[in-house]
């Protein structure tokens, strides 16, 4: 006779009712460790940029967006993975999806910080 856990629910068996896929807890432990430096890199970038002395320009705002949007889904994805429910290897999969989805995002903002610095966009471009 099968063992019930009590962690898996219907939504997490396979067809045949079998208990889904699932990873080391080690395995996770490595990630959480991972995902949590990366956030704060990414949160440190933000807090560092917005201390800098000088007039923000409107094209701020689209690198500003990026890194606020990008560093929220890194921490969803980080609570996602914190949850007993991240064992599963899809529930799993889908948290480093949402985790490299918002290191794109938040990369994607500090390039457009640094090239907007390289190049002066704010200042020339778009009258900030």
């Amino acid at each position: 006779m099968e063992t019930q856990d009590p962690f898996l629910d219907r939504a997490d068996r396979d067809p045949q009712g079998q208990p889904a896929p699932r990873i080391e807890s080690t395995f996770r432990n490595g990630s959480l460790t991972a995902f949590s430096v990366v956030i704060g890199f990414s949160l440190s970038f933000l807090t560092r940029w917005a201390e800098l002395p000088g007039a923000w320009h409107r094209f701020d705002i689209v690198a500003l967006s990026a890194i606020v949007l990008g560093s929220s889904c890194q921490i969803v994805a980080l609570a996602r993975l914190l949850s007993i429910q991240s064992l599963l290897l899809a529930r799993y999969n889908g948290a480093v999806r949402l985790f490299l989805t918002g290191l794109g995002l938040t990369a994607l903002g500090v390039l457009v910080v640094v090239g907007g610095d390289v190049f002066d966009y704010g200042e020339k471009r778009f009258g900030g």
